[in-house]
């Protein structure tokens, strides 16, 4: 019987995760989950209002979000821009801070996630989608792409693996989304929160509820 092993999310990088769980790193044109979502985010009509909102998240980010650490970046950016795509109802709910452990392989993987979109109105069940969120650099232990990933593999184990789990990763001001499929990821370009890219981003999160309630109905 094998020893099982235990690790955090902030052990790994790219590299180690791939070698040991047989992972594939797709290209965004290879990824039919990721060009999905990149085509329903096309689709999506966002009003004067929202657009406003998000102008007026955006003009502090730009004069002072390089200078923000986490705490701020995460509660004056990352999760009023969450809120306002309106994740949140009576089925899924975006939860913050929230521990998330599986058996993977040989491992036990574990750790605190900093954002969760699951089934769940006051705690998360079934999770769909992993968020890490880095204050300007890689200063922090681990890599950004690799912690997410981890947790998106846990994510998966509890899904029992029945959908692609979706995530973020966003270091200062560049959000990075994530796809993982079976043993496939994809990372996608990067989206620049300080110029028109927000508008892109806000769609991508609006699209996400839609394929995770899509997927619920399945």
């Amino acid at each position: 019987m094998k020893k099982m092993k235990t690790a955090t999310f902030k052990e790994w990088d790219l590299d180690k995760l791939e070698q040991n769980f047989n992972l594939i790193q797709l290209l965004e044109h290879e990824s039919t989950e990721l060009k999905n979502w990149q085509h329903l985010a096309n689709t999506v009509e966002i009003t004067d209002f929202e657009k406003q909102t998000l102008i007026n998240l955006q003009e502090p980010l730009i004069w002072g979000g390089r200078a923000w650490n986490e705490c701020e970046l995460e509660n004056k950016f990352i999760s009023p821009l969450i809120m306002n795509a309106k994740i949140d109802d009576r089925t899924i709910g975006y939860f913050l801070e929230r521990p998330l452990s599986a058996m993977v392989g040989d491992y036990q993987l574990s750790g605190i996630v900093d954002g969760i979109i699951a089934t769940g109105i006051r705690s998360p069940h079934t999770p769909y989608f992993c968020l890490h969120e880095y204050k300007r650099s890689l200063d922090n232990q681990g890599t950004p792409d690799a912690q997410v990933l981890a947790a998106m593999l846990v994510a998966r184990e509890i899904n029992n693996n029945q959908h692609p789990i979706y995530g973020l990763f966003v270091i200062g001001l560049v959000w990075n989304f994530v796809v993982l499929k079976d043993n496939n990821y994809c990372i996608s370009r990067e989206y620049m929160a300080s110029n028109q890219d927000i508008f892109s981003l806000f769609k991508m999160l609006i699209a996400l509820k839609k394929i995770i309630k899509s997927e619920l109905a399945v």
